[in-house]
């Protein structure tokens, strides 16, 4: 068995309250849960207006094909218009 994790920290331009920015959070969260079957949350940062930090993890019984949806998760995130990808972590661990 492998878990895969991917941390994400995003710039959210053009918010004007935590309310705002939240609701972009939770549209790419639910939104990435739904297409990928992964868990998702937010992580970090939760009271900076413009900047925000996602996890997701997956569980997968080859490594290969855990690094394909992680990667798959951040492609999605960076088709987002409302968002930009500061950074990046994925790491894939055998259990």
């Amino acid at each position: 068995m492998v878990v895969g994790i991917l941390n994400i920290t995003l710039y959210i331009g053009g918010m004007t309250s935590l309310k705002d920015k939240r609701s972009v959070v939770k549209s790419i969260l639910s939104k990435v849960r739904a297409k990928f079957n992964v868990s998702a949350a937010e992580t970090g940062r939760q009271d900076d207006w413009k900047n925000c930090e996602m996890g997701f993890s997956c569980v997968s019984n080859e490594a290969s094909h855990a690094d394909s949806m992680l990667a798959s998760i951040i492609r999605f995130v960076e088709s987002d218009p409302r968002v930009e990808i500061t950074d990046i972590c994925s790491e894939t661990i055998p259990v």
